[in-house]
């Protein structure tokens, strides 16, 4: 019974989906280790990647607790332990109060900017659940959260927010609407039925044009990103094996398959670990 218990709150926070923690934690390391010129500090890099994970998985807390009565009628959603009743509602608003302590007391090791950065983005991550009933886009209540790592790992390492903090921001914006346009193409079918909006449904046919147009934009800033910081020709051919990355996902996304849609969606943990390879063999070698 124990053993069943814990199992379901470990499912709650989604830790055996690890993907979702790697595009939350892709755009802070990317930052982190610009703003540390390839060498940042040791106790941030334990911090930032620590809090990305307690803070993933108190949205996705929250997340379930804001949908717990829509979650059961999406095939994808309907046996998550809060849905199901694993789990009690009191059981699951507990173990967010938990986590958020625990992020808390994490980010108290950081200076006074990343804390009032990491109350914004823990703003940001509560709304986001809700936006679904309120706007035809939440994926950008999504990407402004998702993006939050960026200046803090920029504030943590050399107590301020850049501009080149503001362009990783901006690309990890581009890249979000991506991947969870994607996403929400693979449920597209049953938030319809429900009543929940997303970018998928506001695209309607346009969506794969939109999600081009996008990536578009992202490989371009992430060009400008590298004129910036004078990175050489290394990290522009490591922009390319992205650029072949978004092109295998448009075509999963161009039959507009679920399952497809679903596979261009995990697709993108390689185009975080491609970027963050291309940011730190560019140190390396140079």
């Amino acid at each position: 019974m124990l053993k069943n218990k814990i199992l379901a709150y470990f499912k709650l926070m989604r830790f055996h989906q690890p993907i979702g923690i790697w595009l939350l934690l892709s755009p802070a390391l990317w930052a982190l280790w610009i703003a540390g010129k390839g060498n940042p500090s040791f106790k941030n890099i334990v911090i930032i990647i620590l809090g990305g994970v307690v803070m993933r998985a108190a949205g996705c807390v929250i997340n379930d607790i804001a949908d717990r009565n829509f979650d059961k009628h999406v095939a994808r959603t309907k046996n998550r332990p809060l849905t199901s009743g694993q789990i009690t509602l009191i059981e699951a608003q507990i173990i967010f109060l938990l986590l958020i302590i625990i992020a808390g007391i994490l980010v108290l090791q950081l200076n006074q900017l990343c804390l009032m950065l990491a109350v914004l983005a823990l703003f940001l991550a509560f709304l986001y659940p809700f936006t679904k009933r309120w706007v035809s886009f939440p994926q950008f209540f999504l990407s402004l959260a998702f993006g939050m790592g960026a200046p803090i790992a920029f504030a943590a390492e050399n107590g301020q927010v850049t501009l080149i903090a503001g362009l990783i921001f901006l690309i990890n914006m581009m890249w979000t609407l991506v991947y969870d346009t994607e996403y929400a193409m693979a449920d597209k079918e049953d938030d319809l039925k429900i009543k929940i909006k997303s970018t998928a449904i506001l695209w309607g046919t346009h969506d794969v044009l939109a999600i081009l147009v996008l990536q578009v934009l992202m490989v371009i800033l992430l060009a400008v990103l590298g004129v910036i910081l004078k990175f050489y020709y290394l990290y522009f051919i490591f922009i390319g094996v992205v650029v072949f990355l978004f092109c295998y996902q448009l075509k999963l996304i161009s039959s507009r398959e679920p399952q497809n849609c679903f596979k261009a969606f995990l697709n993108n943990q390689w185009v975080g670990l491609v970027i963050f390879l291309c940011i730190f063999l560019s140190y390396k070698f140079t």
